[in-house]
C-alpha cells in the first residue's frame, strides 16, 4: 500500500512540530482524505476515521476551549487514544496544555500551520491525492509538447529516445525517458513522472547516457506532466491498413483511464518529431472544438450534395 511519511508532509506543507519529543520517523499516512473532528469533540465517535490526518480549525478550537474541564478530559481521552497519525492546528492556533499533555502521553503528533483551514485542507488533499494515487510503470518516453503530455511508446530500439531528443532541440520539455511512472489522480487525469534514478537522463544507442538538463538547460525538462496523448511507434507493415482520416479516435487504457492513442508506422526518412508535434497540436485543436477530419468529411458531403442538386436540375 502506498504511503507518505509524516516527515515529508511537515517539510512539504511547512508545518511546525508542536511535539518534537515524539519520534515521528515511522509515522505513515496511507489515505489522501482528511477529517475535521467536530463531531468527535461533541462526543460522537461512531464511524470515526482515526487513520486520517485530523485538521482542527477555528470552529473546533473555540468549541474545545468552551468545554468544562471534566468534559474536556473525557473527550480528549477518547480522541487521543485512537491511532491518529497527526493533528494539525490551522491559523497558528495553539492546543491547550491538557490537550498537548495527553497527546504526548498517547504519542499523537501535534502540528501547526499559519494557513487558513480551507486553504490548508484543499492543499494537503490535492498533494496527498497525487502522492497516494495508484501507480504503474510503463516503458516509454514522456514529453511536454505545446502543453500536451505526449507519451511515446513502442518496442525497444524503435526510436523513442531519438524522437524525444529532437523534440527537446525544438524547444519542448522532457519529463522522463525509458521508464514512465503513471499515477491516477482522478477518473480523468493521469500524471507521469520520472523515477529519481533516471530523472532528466536519456539513453541514446551508440552514444550512451545524455544529461538533458545539463546539455539543454533547465527549461528543457519538467518533473511532472498530465498524459493527454499516446503515440505508439511500430515498424511499417505494407499489408496493414492504417487510419488515414482520423474520423474515429482510438484509445489505450492505463489504470482504468482511456487516453487517445495514435499508431504511427515507422519508415526511414520520416521525421518523428514533426509527427509528434502535429499530433499534439491536432489533439489540442480537437479539445478546443475543431476536428480537421470532420471538417473534410463535411466538405465532401456538401460537395456531393451540390452535385446531386445540379444533376437534378439538368
Amino acid at each position: 500500500m502506498a504511503s507518505v511519511s509524516l516527515k515529508d508532509i511537515i517539510a512539504k506543507m511547512k508545518l511546525e512540530n508542536l511535539t518534537p519529543e515524539l519520534d515521528i520517523a515511522k509515522v505513515k499516512i496511507t489515505q489522501p482524505d482528511i477529517n475535521r473532528p467536530a463531531l468527535q469533540m461533541a462526543g460522537y465517535f461512531e464511524h470515526f476515521e482515526a487513520t486520517r490526518m485530523q485538521i482542527i480549525g477555528f470552529v473546533e478550537y473555540t468549541y474545545m476551549l468552551g468545554l468544562p474541564e471534566a468534559r474536556k478530559k473525557e473527550i480528549y481521552t477518547k480522541l487521543l487514544s485512537c491511532d491518529i497519525p497527526g493533528i494539525v492546528f490551522c491559523r497558528e492556533l495553539q492546543p491547550d496544555p491538557l490537550f498537548q499533555e495527553m497527546a504526548i502521553a498517547n504519542k499523537v503528533p501535534l502540528l501547526m500551520t499559519k494557513k487558513a483551514t480551507s486553504a490548508f485542507t484543499a492543499e494537503i488533499i490535492r498533494w496527498l491525492n497525487v502522492k497516494l494515487a495508484p501507480c504503474i510503470s510503463v516503458h516509454g518516453v514522456l514529453v511536454d509538447v505545446y502543453g500536451e503530455g505526449v507519451l511515446i511508446t513502442g518496442e525497444s530500439g524503435i526510436g523513442k529516445s531519438e524522437a524525444a531528443l529532437e523534440l527537446i532541440k525544438r524547444g519542448h520539455r522532457l519529463v522522463t525517458d525509458d521508464v514512465v511512472e503513471i499515477r491516477k489522480v482522478s477518473d480523468d487525469t493521469l500524471i507521469g513522472t520520472a523515477p529519481d534514478i533516471t530523472k532528466h537522463f536519456i539513453e541514446l544507442r551508440g552514444i550512451g547516457i545524455v544529461d538533458v538538463k545539463t546539455l539543454f538547460g533547465v527549461s528543457s525538462v519538467k518533473d511532472t506532466q498530465n498524459i493527454d496523448l499516446v503515440i505508439r511507434l511500430e515498424d511499417w507493415d505494407k499489408d496493414k491498413e492504417y487510419d488515414r482520416l482520423g474520423l474515429e479516435e482510438e484509445y489505450t487504457e492505463y489504470l482504468g483511464n482511456k487516453i487517445v492513442c495514435h499508431n504511427i508506422p515507422i519508415r526511414p526518412g520520416r521525421n518523428l518529431a514533426i509527427i509528434c508535434e502535429s499530433a499534439a497540436v491536432n489533439h489540442r485543436q480537437k479539445k478546443m472544438g475543431y476536428n480537421a477530419a470532420q471538417e473534410l468529411y463535411t466538405r465532401v458531403q456538401n460537395s456531393l450534395a451540390r452535385r446531386r442538386d445540379e444533376e437534378d436540375e439538368d
